[in-house]
């Protein structure tokens, strides 16, 4: 018998708290981006169509870059179509990421509606990542936002390092409010702050919502991307539904890292993300029992244990 077939863990919910939270998963684009060994477009086809089966409705596919610099999503082309039907059969959200406009072209072609561009709060991860400067890459993306909203698609932007980066040491909170800023002035209907390699704690990340706040960015707009690399990605997400926000990043498992930023480590696990969300009686929509399974599923085909503590403690066999 599994825990949560024994009520476990105990719906306590907590003040101040939202009812419902969206999960945006992000396992089949950055957890497996970084993986050293091509997973076969099937394989990664049937990771999303578990993972819609498991009651998440936004699932980021793929990214349309040049394989020379991920090699690992260099099949875009093939897997989008094997999965696009899922916004139809289910309504899942489908959000693909596009570093310029070719790769816009390349996503608009196959039907995408929903897409992504990835900035940097920092100069040193910007040219280590888009080989450009910060302001650079913002003129690059602007009519890539432009062209996707004239076609009616949903425009995500990114936001890596905005709490520290392994070149510049901590990151001012200021210099994320201007990029922030300057993401949705261009178009984006939402942002994602990254805090790449994990070392964010729940100060700061208070401290920066009330920064952009304060310069009149909505907490609706607003999502969060944590990577566990100090064991902070819970609690950094609990300071952020303190504050209102309601888009939590996550990845099936905890896969993931960062090609560009070496002493990143992994996502946030959505199966952690989602047992504590339930003990806190928040909605998700997600069934954790068939996650949990998918996860186990998908560490079978990367060859290794899931590093998500939910994933072991709820697959454990005596």
């Amino acid at each position: 018998m599994t825990t949560p077939e024994l009520g476990l863990p105990m719906a306590v919910p907590a003040d101040g708290l939202p009812a419902r939270v969206r999960i945006h998963e992000v396992g089949a684009r950055d957890g497996l981006q970084n993986e050293k060994a091509t997973v076969p477009t099937r394989t990664k086809a049937e990771f999303i169509h578990r993972l819609a089966a498991a009651g998440l409705t936004t699932i980021e596919a793929t990214s349309f870059v040049h394989p020379k610099w991920v090699p690992q999503l260099a099949d875009a082309e093939q897997l989008f179509p094997l999965v696009r039907d899922l916004g139809d059969l289910s309504g899942t959200a489908l959000p693909v990421l596009v570093p310029n406009e070719k790769g816009l072209d390349r996503a608009l072609a196959l039907g995408a509606t929903r897409i992504a561009v990835f900035a940097s709060a920092t100069e040193s991860f910007a040219k280590a990542n888009l080989n450009r400067t910060v302001d650079e890459s913002l003129a690059m993306f602007e009519p890539v936002v432009a062209r996707a909203r004239t076609h009616g698609a949903h425009v995500r932007g990114y936001l890596s390092m905005c709490f520290g980066d392994p070149w510049e040491g901590p990151v001012p909170v200021p210099q994320v409010v201007r990029v922030c800023r300057a993401l949705l002035d261009m178009g984006c209907d939402e942002l994602s702050l990254g805090d790449t390699i994990g070392v964010a704690t729940p100060g700061h990340v208070s401290a920066l919502l009330t920064a952009l706040n304060d310069q009149h960015v909505p907490t609706s707009a607003l999502g969060v991307h944590f990577h566990d690399t100090y064991g902070q990605a819970l609690s950094n997400t609990l300071a952020a539904l303190q504050h209102g926000v309601t888009t939590v990043d996550a990845s099936a498992g905890g896969l993931g890292g960062c090609p560009f930023a070496k002493s990143a480590t992994g996502n946030l696990a959505t199966e952690d993300l989602v047992w504590m969300l339930t003990g806190l009686g928040i909605d998700t929509g997600v069934d954790l029992g068939l996650l949990t399974a998918t996860s186990v599923w998908m560490a079978e085909q990367l060859g290794r244990p899931s590093p998500s503590r939910t994933v072991r403690a709820l697959s454990h066999k005596e």
